[in-house]
């Protein structure tokens, strides 16, 4: 089953457990030399050769762009850049620094700098650029001929995946274009953090900033579709920061645009409704979708089912924060969608009712039933600890963390929360089988505290990790699984 992202590939931290698959370069020693006829062959074989070719390429695609190549970091997010002047002016994603203060910069070498935003895309355009303090004579990445992409191109991404693996170089090609929406699709493994990142060509040239990913779930990872905004899109917006026409401030625009939600209500009639080519289209991968929502209660439990014998039905749930809590394309039988979630909080909940493929119309139908909200003594887990000094620590980033376990069943709906007033807390939830299920930081814009909201896969025993978001975390916090 396939899920579709609605926000931007910014967020994940939490990587304990998980196996990425993104493309490794491999450099060989030199060839030595051998007197078997059969060896000699094997390795000047045109395979051989083809290999090497394609090795020396992405070798020097690195070694050219990486010095460039930054991470962006924020008291709320981390993303990647590319230095795109010698006096420090650095493009990334506008979604990677609009929630506003201090930009710091992470070198290739090692640096720490300080940069402060110099100007937004307009109209939607996710870019952003900042400008390094007091600098001179840093790398740079040269941008692409605009028109110049072609579908089948090699592409290079380089980036800071989860924000803990500034540097990773994966490779793959240009899949798609879509002149459109201004994007190229690509099969380079992108992933959280990428974010503002270059995607290049074999010149080692920008041909994209990376943006976007189709992935399976919330808190999942690369597929082999992701998306980066055109260079096309690029000059045109630093002339107009250069110039000083840029907003300086973020102008906020949802993937979902900006249509008003129509309001329904649960255990309310059944709604009828029709994707038609009037409808509002998604950017990841132009469905039609319409927009509903609905006032609900923390602890409520609901049941969203979507229906057609027209179209191939999906739903995507988000909660009061425009955070993504669920989506599903086949879960009630067939090709009809049905989310059942316990509600994370009080307040206006968003549903996207929206098809699995691209462009489809046609009519269906919406039914949400809820329950009474559950209460709060019905805990499947309740612990109270603290992170301290001594503790178990995560390699990745020396941050420490607890782990606990709890029987789940095939099925089962359970929310998790972890409290803290003494760090930044963050949680993770792993299953029987030792896959990542979901991670959250923050449970919403107003909060540090963790959230997560999780159908069980399978009966059997299952592992969450408490964690500090930083290496600085220390102090108590209350872990709740109901």
């Amino acid at each position: 089953m396939n899920f579709k992202i609605v926000s931007l590939a910014v967020l994940g931290i939490l990587t304990v457990g998980v196996t990425g698959s993104a493309a490794a370069v491999v450099t060989t020693s030199a060839v030595r030399q051998s007197t078997d006829l059969a060896e000699f062959k094997s390795l000047h074989s045109p395979g051989a050769i083809a290999q090497n070719v394609e090795e020396q390429t992405n070798i020097r695609v690195y070694e050219k762009a990486s010095p460039a190549v930054v991470s962006v970091d924020t008291e709320k997010s981390n993303g990647s850049g590319t230095i795109i002047s010698p006096d420090g002016m650095v493009l990334t994603n506008a979604h990677v620094v609009s929630a506003g203060g201090t930009v710091n910069i992470s070198l290739s070498d090692g640096r720490k700098l300080v940069a402060d935003v110099v100007g937004f895309g307009e109209e939607g355009l996710d870019l952003a650029v900042v400008k390094i303090r007091n600098q001179n004579n840093l790398p740079t990445i040269p941008l692409a001929r605009p028109g110049s992409v072609k579908v089948g191109q090699q592409a290079f991404a380089i980036g800071n995946p989860f924000g803990r693996f500034q540097g990773t170089f994966t490779v793959g090609i240009v899949s798609r274009i879509d002149p459109l929406g201004g994007l190229i699709q690509t099969d380079a493994a992108i992933n959280p953090g990428n974010s503002g990142g270059p995607l290049l060509n074999s010149s080692g040239e920008l041909i994209g900033v990376n943006t976007s990913i189709f992935t399976r779930g919330q808190g999942g990872g690369n597929i082999g579709i992701g998306f980066a905004i055109s260079v096309d899109k690029v000059p045109a917006f630093l002339t107009a920061v250069r110039e000083g026409r840029a907003p300086r401030v973020a102008q906020r625009r949802s993937p979902l645009g900006n249509k008003t939600p129509q309001k329904i209500a649960l255990n309310g009639p059944v709604v009828s409704g029709k994707l038609t080519d009037k409808s509002s289209i998604l950017p990841a991968d132009n469905s039609f979708f319409d927009l509903y929502s609905f006032e609900g209660r923390a602890g409520q439990q609901i049941t969203i089912e979507m229906k057609s014998q027209e179209i191939d039905p999906y739903l995507i749930l988000l909660g009061p924060n425009q955070r993504e809590i669920k989506q599903d394309d086949d879960g009630a039988g067939g090709k009809n969608a049905r989310i059942t979630v316990r509600l994370p909080a009080d307040g206006i909940y968003t549903l996207v009712a929206n098809s699995y493929q691209a462009r489809q119309a046609g009519a269906y139908t919406l039914e949400l039933k809820a329950s009474a909200p559950t209460s709060p003594s019905r805990a499947i887990l309740q612990e109270e600890g603290a992170l301290v000094a001594g503790g178990p620590v995560l390699p990745s980033d020396n941050s420490l963390y607890r782990e606990y376990t709890f029987e789940g069943r095939s099925g089962q709906s359970v929310t998790i929360s972890l409290e803290s007033t003494d760090f930044d807390p963050y949680v993770a939830i792993f299953g029987p089988n030792g896959r990542l299920l979901g991670e959250n930081d923050d449970a919403s814009a107003s909060t540090k505290n963790a959230f997560l909201n999780v159908t069980l896969p399978a009966t059997g025993r299952y592992r969450i990790v408490v964690n500090a978001y930083d290496a600085s975390g220390r102090g108590r916090y209350t872990l709740t699984v109901r």
